[in-house]
Parts: C-alpha cells; structure tokens; sequence
C-alpha cells in the first residue's frame, strides 16, 4: 500500500476521516497477513514508511505508525502518506535466560 490520506475533507467531521484512515490501514495489515505464508517462512513482517508527502517518508516501526498519525493530525497537517510493504518475517529464537546471565557475570 502506496497512498496519501487526506485528513481535511470538506463536509466530513476531521475526526471521522482520522478514524476511517485508521481502520483503512488496520484493514489492510489484517488481509496482509491472511496469505498464505511461502515456505520457510514463520508470519509476514512490513517495511513501513511515513511522511506528510512521498517525498519526505521515513522508514518507522510497524507499532509507531498510529502514533505517528495522531501526531500529524493534532499539528493540523492537511494530509500525510504511508507506504506499507509486506516481507517474508523469520522468528529468531531468544538466547536463553541463562547464557544471558553468564555473559553479564562474565564482563
């Protein structure tokens, strides 16, 4: 997902548009992630990319991305754009609690 949402719509409660453009992402990252998954490999992880325009996005965390939108929304920005790419995820597997106290007593 490519797109720039536009906050401030004549006739539309601002707050409704914000709310729409939320659930529009939510949506997306929900029918993301029921694809069938390639082998090897464990979910579906997004390269997530923001800005007020296209020209000036900057790669944010997956969890940031509401935040973010909050936050162009209380400044008054009339619009901002989101690109949402979905990428095969592997799991790495947690060192274990032990060998992490091991390399603290260590140093």
């Amino acid at each position: 997902m490519k797109k720039t949402f536009q906050l401030q719509i004549e006739g539309k409660n601002p707050d409704r548009v914000l709310e729409a453009t939320k659930h529009e992402i939510r949506q997306y990252l929900k029918r993301e992630r029921r694809k069938a998954l390639p082998e090897g490999v464990d979910f579906w992880d997004f390269d997530c990319s923001f800005g007020t325009h296209a020209d000036n996005a900057e790669s944010v965390h997956l969890a940031t991305l509401t935040a973010l939108i909050d936050a162009v929304a209380q400044a008054g920005g009339a619009a901002f754009y989101v690109e949402l790419l979905a990428k095969p995820g592997h799991r790495m597997a947690r060192p274990s609690q032990k060998a992490q106290d091991d390399s603290l007593t260590n140093s």
